[in-house]
């Protein structure tokens, strides 16, 4: 299919059933698809598997999915600024896997480019390899499942052997991204801090699902430009640039007191 735009977010997400698996990008607020997770929300789907660097807020991202009881696991890299999560995650009722940062990143450009698992020196000689990480609680505070122990393996870099951890790649039924700009066949590109790990969610899911501020038609984007090519993009929604974006903290300094007379 060229044309891939979808006359709304409601209609694209429309298939994705309950217990489906989606790689989400974003980091903090930056880049949320949030119109596609809005409509995810409002169709009622549940018991969602979840890739994403962290779960919004409270009331805002992935946090409207959380705090509609809608996730049943979080594979994540940071998990906080969210009191829901938290609770969720105690109380027994959420499932996590808490990954290194640059790892996760990793294992969704490695699903999407084809490569099963690969080896890297982070987490080594912690519970990341050695297994035991909480993944999901009793009620009661004590451990229903830990994480598994991996494969560790020694190398020789440089001249000197060094221990690796094997991680495998992550695939998703589906992901969710957001773009500054797309053009009709899937072509993205991101905006500053939204670029994030949009494009590498979007590798990583069998159909990417795109919310763009503004859609083009081909041929607009100069290639060198585009920092997604469509093959990776199977849907396109534009959502118009007046969208609400938000910031976890606002931080400003503190006004200027009136400057005395001679400094």
């Amino acid at each position: 299919m060229i044309d891939k735009q979808w006359p709304s977010a409601a209609e694209a997400v429309a298939d994705i059933a309950d217990g489906a698996s989606l790689a989400v990008g974003g980091f903090g607020l930056s880049g949320n698809p949030i119109a596609l997770i809005e409509a995810l929300l409002a169709q009622g789907t549940k018991d969602l598997s979840i890739v994403s660097n962290n779960c919004g807020v409270d009331d805002w991202g992935l946090g409207i999915l959380l705090g509609a009881q809608r996730i049943r696991k979080m594979t994540s890299s940071y998990v906080g600024e969210n009191k829901e999560f938290e609770r969720q995650f105690l109380d027994g009722s959420l499932e996590l896997e808490l990954t290194p940062q640059g790892t996760l990143a990793e294992k969704l450009r490695a699903g999407g480019s084809g490569i099963a698992a690969f080896y890297t020196q982070t987490g080594v000689g912690t519970q990341v390899a050695e297994g035991g990480l909480p993944r999901r609680y009793h009620p009661d505070g004590t451990i229903a499942v830990g994480s598994p122990r991996k494969d560790v393996r020694t190398f020789d870099v440089d001249g000197s052997p060094r221990e690796f951890v094997l991680e495998e790649a992550i695939r998703t039924d589906y992901a969710l991204v957001h773009a500054a700009v797309g053009d009709r066949h899937g072509n993205l590109v991101f905006t500053k801090a939204a670029r994030n790990f949009n494009p590498l969610a979007a590798m990583a899911g069998r159909i990417c699902i795109a919310q763009v501020e503004r859609l083009v038609e081909p041929g607009e984007l100069d290639p060198d430009h585009v920092h997604l090519p469509g093959v990776f993009v199977h849907r396109i929604v534009e959502v118009g640039t007046d969208i609400e974006k938000r910031i976890e903290r606002r931080t400003v300094r503190p006004a200027r007191e009136s400057v005395r007379e001679g400094e």
